[in-house]
């Protein structure tokens, strides 16, 4: 199936896509130095990054009627500052919404279905009315914004056409699914709460909700402090292992009274996604690409780094690229170093050999703002399982209705 990505940064999403089994006509990104990552993954002996058409600049200026092809799908992740916690909450009035952008292309190819990535900061409730107002965008791609009409006069001709119901299925709409998501629990090491908006065109009849947790604080708080299991596997001695965090006590005591296991797997931690991997310092460290030492962590109010044994905090691409607290690792011992980039890359799911271009600020930037593979992943194979099975009834049909 054939795809087209947006806004594609480093790489994530447009990997986990293709990971899934789509196969990408565009690939666009207005970022010079996310450009060269990309171009740089594509020129090794054993690409990670395969032969992705690679667009750099504003996806506002390709010609996407050039798109001969029809298309499956298009993701993306339009920038997060207008509604990021760490932004200054423009939302409509600042210039970096690409959301018109990205309902222009939706409107302009047609495609079966879409994923759009964003940050949690979205469902904040002073953006609740234009939270809808994307939202019913992307649900009626045709309604589109009149000259001079503003986004909240546009916002009421959406409403009443959603009440109305006179376009659904007999013009261009789709069947929009939001959904809040915390990373962790689809196995990625890292506590990164983000929404995806999946679409799918609503003439193909697809019913559809965001794939089922597969992993749980329980389940791995169970394998630390009821079986032990996580300490054994990672050669943790019953004298060096923590005590019961006090916050977690109650919950522990709950778990051990369990006849049974949770059901999920447990969630990773920064202990699970960092294993193999030598001190940042280290001469052996040297052989490994990424992976250098960058000094100046510190400990401040609100910045306090992630803890060994849990899932890391939410890599952020911080203020001009240079990241906080979140982007740093509390060793055993209590002390703080910032995350190499090579251990950022495994926080992100991305490849092991997977190189990223730039200065350090510019690489924690990439990976600040990427989508975890493994998660981008596992959204796209269950979008392409619902495509292929809809393309399959259509066949079915198709043929019942020849031989009748």
């Amino acid at each position: 199936m054939k795809s087209i990505e947006l806004f594609a940064g480093a790489g994530g999403l447009a990997m986990g896509c293709e990971l899934a089994g789509f196969e990408p006509l565009a690939v666009a990104e207005w970022d010079k130095w996310a450009c060269d990552t990309v171009r740089e993954n594509q020129k090794r002996d054993y690409p990670l990054v395969r032969n992705w058409p690679l667009y750099e600049g504003d996806v506002r200026d390709y010609d996407w009627s050039s798109i001969e092809s029809s298309v499956d799908l298009v993701a993306g992740g339009p920038p997060c500052q207008p509604f990021s916690m760490g932004g200054k909450h423009r939302a409509h009035d600042d210039g970096r919404d690409m959301f018109p952008a990205t309902v222009d292309i939706v409107r302009q190819l047609c495609p079966k279905a879409f994923i759009v990535e964003n940050v949690k900061g979205l469902t904040r409730s002073s953006f609740a009315n234009y939270y809808q107002y994307i939202l019913l965008q992307l649900e009626f791609p045709e309604v589109a914004k009149k000259k001079k009409e503003a986004w909240f006069d546009h916002l009421l001709r959406l409403q009443a056409e959603r009440t109305s119901g006179r376009r659904k299925r007999k013009s261009l709409t789709y069947n929009v699914v939001p959904t809040l998501v915390n990373a962790a629990d689809y196995g990625v090491p890292q506590r990164r709460e983000r929404v995806f908006i999946v679409g799918f065109r609503a003439d193909l009849g697809i019913e559809w909700n965001f794939p089922s947790p597969t992993h749980s604080l329980d389940a791995l708080l169970y394998s630390q402090w009821v079986t032990g299991d996580y300490w054994d596997r990672h050669g943790v001695s019953s004298k060096r292992r923590p005590p019961v965090p006090q916050k977690y006590q109650a919950r522990v005591k709950k778990l051990r009274s369990l006849d049974v296991p949770p059901p999920e797997l447990p969630w990773k931690t920064v202990r699970d996604a960092l294993e193999g991997l030598p001190e940042p310092r280290t001469d052996s460290a040297r052989m490994i690409s990424d992976h250098r030492l960058q000094p100046g962590a510190k400990v401040y109010p609100g910045h306090t780094g992630s803890p060994y044994d849990l899932p890391a905090k939410t890599l952020k691409a911080g203020d001009h690229g240079v990241p906080g607290g979140e982007n740093m690792l509390v060793r055993e011992n209590g002390t703080v170093r910032y995350f190499s980039v090579r251990e950022s890359a495994r926080l992100q799911t991305f490849p092991d050999g997977f190189r990223f271009h730039g200065s350090w600020t510019e690489t924690m930037r990439q990976l600040g703002n990427a989508v975890p593979v493994l998660l981008a992943q596992r959204v796209a194979s269950s979008v392409l399982e619902q495509l292929a099975l809809s393309e399959l009834s259509h066949t079915k049909s198709s043929r019942n209705r020849g031989a009748a």
